[in-house]
């Protein structure tokens, strides 16, 4: 397991002309249960700063619904529109809210909170300490494992207690597949869509499909990424693919395949939508919305397209791949 505090998204190779570069998070702080960390768990004592458009945010919203903490850690949700000031606030949108415990117009005010000299990118998703009055971390690889394994005297259930994402006889291989698989995929859509030229799309294009590829042929073989278990891995990849269809394939010409397209990974992507809850934290309005409208760069006309129509909800057949 990586040190607490340290653990960082895997990085693409060195970078070439044109391709877009993610920016590492500031704020790299660990809430533990015992509180040795400077940050104890503690129920009511954390909040959650959202996107329900980014895939990122969207982790957290996943692990916090399975692990039944939705009475311990409270959120907020930005609006999906990010214009010039980058993501704010809002009432008047379906399923966006105001900032409940800073009362803050934009998120960059609260950075500002936690640290009145930051300078560095306005992220989501934020974990908000509400009795330090800071913020503890806004990498979603970091929280997630706060939120799977920190957390367990706050969960909703004894099942939800027992659910442990990030196993200990599975982590060698849950950290393997997330070496590759955010670069490749996680990551690939952004190096795809947001690429400034020719040669860095090509190359991020073909990265993507070539992971997509990898794990067509891994889900032929087991139920879920790292075998029969549902892990972090299978967290972290879903909230790419049940986006792909919908936003990338098009609006980030991304376009070679669809998800639909893969009869392995379709059939995983609704098997993991129809699991325990996860379609409770799916927007597909704020995703379209999000992503059609804000990146004027990309749609200068903002117009938002109307499909494509997937039904995520038909049977899948994976539980016999339980039994291989």
């Amino acid at each position: 397991m990586a040190a607490q505090g340290t653990q960082k998204e895997s990085k693409s190779p060195k970078p070439i002309t044109g391709e877009f570069v993610r920016t590492a998070p500031a704020f790299r702080d660990w809430i533990t249960a015992d509180g040795s960390s400077g940050f104890k768990s503690e129920a009511g004592r954390y909040h959650l700063y959202v996107s329900l458009a980014c895939p990122w945010a969207h982790r957290t919203l996943i692990v916090r619904k399975l692990k039944g903490l939705e009475q311990a850690i409270t959120y907020d949700v930005v609006d999906w529109f990010m214009g010039k000031n980058g993501w704010s606030f809002t009432d008047q949108k379906n399923g966006c809210t105001l900032d409940t415990i800073n009362g803050c117009s934009r998120l960059r005010e609260v950075y500002y909170k936690a640290n009145p000299d930051y300078d560095g990118r306005i992220t989501v998703p934020v974990l908000w300490d509400k009795q330090k009055k800071t913020i503890v971390n806004n990498e979603s690889s970091e929280i997630i494992r706060m939120l799977n394994s920190e957390f367990n005297a706050f969960c909703a259930t004894d099942e939800q207690q027992k659910l442990d994402f990030y196993p200990e006889h599975l982590r060698t291989n849950i950290d393997g597949v997330n070496e590759w698989i955010y670069p490749m995929i996680n990551n690939g859509v952004y190096r795809s869509g947001f690429a400034r030229t020719q040669e860095a799309y090509d190359v991020a294009v073909r990265e993507l499909f070539q992971g997509l590829d990898r794990v067509e042929d891994t889900l032929s073989k087991s139920r879920y990424l790292t075998g029969n278990e549902l892990t972090e891995a299978d967290v972290r990849l879903f909230t790419t693919l049940v986006r792909f269809d919908k936003v990338y394939v098009g609006h980030f010409k991304c376009n070679k395949k669809q998800i639909v397209d893969y009869p392995n990974i379709w059939g995983y992507l609704r098997d993991l939508y129809q699991f325990r809850g996860i379609a409770d934290t799916v927007n597909f309005e704020h995703i379209t919305k999000h992503y059609m409208m804000s990146h004027e760069s990309i749609n200068p006309t903002r117009i938002v397209s109307i499909g494509p129509d997937i039904d995520f909800t038909t049977p899948h057949g994976r539980e016999s791949m339980s039994k291989i």
